[in-house]
């Protein structure tokens, strides 16, 4: 996949929380419970990772 530069943690954390819920909107049910979104810089240095569970629990809380 294709990088993104992003300048600040809130803009990495927002994006990758945007792909979790896209991946997860245009796909069959699935137990999310193991994926994850992972964040590395330019130089392969890890950076975040975002449980789709996460996502999931952030996106609930929102709604209701």
């Amino acid at each position: 996949m294709q990088g993104k530069r992003l300048p600040t943690w809130a803009l990495m954390r927002l994006h990758a929380e945007r792909v979790a819920i896209d991946l997860m909107l245009v796909s069959a049910p699935r137990d999310w419970s193991t994926w994850t979104v992972e964040i590395y810089e330019a130089s392969g240095r890890h950076v975040l990772s975002k449980p789709f569970t996460d996502v999931l629990v952030n996106r609930q809380a929102r709604q209701g």
